[in-house]
């Protein structure tokens, strides 16, 4: 479907009778991660830069959009870079927002200096959902020095963030080994020890979410990902292994997940290799993914349909019920 574009002032709409897949095409985005506030949904992802499909990972900043359909969508251009954070080298790798007490709290994936080497986790804050965000205590909030359970400098990676009905907020995040902490009320610091989670074949990517009295914890399993599940009645566990969710993502290795419900539906949002080349654009690609979002069905038991990913994309705008 011909999509119609107006890019100004970092402003970009699309107007469309259907989403297509990806959401976005006028840039490369990854590693989503989704926000419903205020009847709108705001979706916050990585910025893939890289010249090829050869060599790595080339990311600077961060990219903010917004919906009030699952349709069309609004981008709010980068929000932060990853040297906004002082005491870190670059490297703008997956993020998650949450929103407290009228502050909008930005936990992401940066490189630390050389003072602490390795993959670090920072926070950052706001008043408003697409910033401008400033660092939120001055330091990172996990270092590479503070888990033990591999031998990797990237292990600390992927935060992932779930507030309980009573208001306990958790840190789920990792690579080859899960782990998740506990945060404190002023979500800027650890409020006890990091937890190893026992769930099989875990490669990255956590996001939790709960539906009824099920909890959820997806994430990237195996390489090439695919996203897998496990279920639980507690945010501590155990956790039941499900399965597969979602199988690898098109020509992208790497697959990362947001689970949202909104205006009484439930979307996939993940990203994706298969943006064809447009002009001179180049095509997507295992450096250069793009997000895109499909329906999450439930069984009548609780567990997770497989997700089918698929070119349309969401053929109804999201309405209340």
């Amino acid at each position: 479907m011909k999509k119609q574009w107006l890019c100004a002032a970092g402003i970009l709409l699309s107007s469309q009778a259907l989403a297509d897949n990806p959401i976005v095409t006028e840039v490369f985005t990854a590693d989503p991660a989704a926000l419903v506030h205020d009847d709108t949904v705001y979706l916050y992802t990585g910025h893939d830069e890289a010249p090829n499909n050869d060599v790595f990972f080339e990311m600077h900043d961060w990219l903010a959009f917004s919906s009030k359909d699952m349709v069309s969508w609004t981008a709010h251009g980068p929000i932060m870079k990853a040297t906004d954070f002082k005491w870190a080298k670059g490297d703008a790798w997956a993020s998650h927002m949450i929103e407290k007490d009228g502050k909008f709290y930005f936990f992401t994936t940066v490189r630390h200096n050389e003072e602490k080497p390795g993959f670090a986790i920072g926070v950052a804050v706001s008043d408003s959902p697409t910033g401008p965000f400033k660092d939120a205590i001055g330091h990172a909030l996990v270092t590479n020095d503070m888990t033990t359970q591999t031998p990797n400098d990237w292990d600390d990676i992927d935060p992932a963030i779930f507030t309980e009905d009573n208001g306990d907020t958790y840190m789920f995040f990792g690579n080859l080994v899960p782990k998740y902490v506990k945060l404190t009320d002023s979500l800027t610091e650890l409020d006890g020890e990091i937890k190893v989670i026992d769930v099989p074949n875990f490669t990255e990517a956590a996001w939790v979410h709960k539906k009824g009295e099920n909890y959820y914890l997806s994430y990237a399993c195996e390489f090439p990902e695919k996203i897998c599940y496990a279920m639980s009645k507690s945010i501590h566990g155990p956790w039941e292994y499900k399965g597969i969710l979602n199988e690898v993502a098109g020509n992208s290795e790497t697959n990362h997940q947001s689970i949202i419900d909104y205006k009484g539906k439930d979307y996939f949002i993940y990203h994706t290799g298969a943006l064809p080349p447009k002009g001179d654009q180049p095509s997507g690609g295992r450096f250069r993914r793009s997000v895109a979002v499909d329906p999450l069905i439930y069984n009548d038991d609780g567990t997770l349909k497989r997700v089918v990913m698929s070119t349309e994309g969401i053929t109804e705008p999201a309405q209340e019920k």
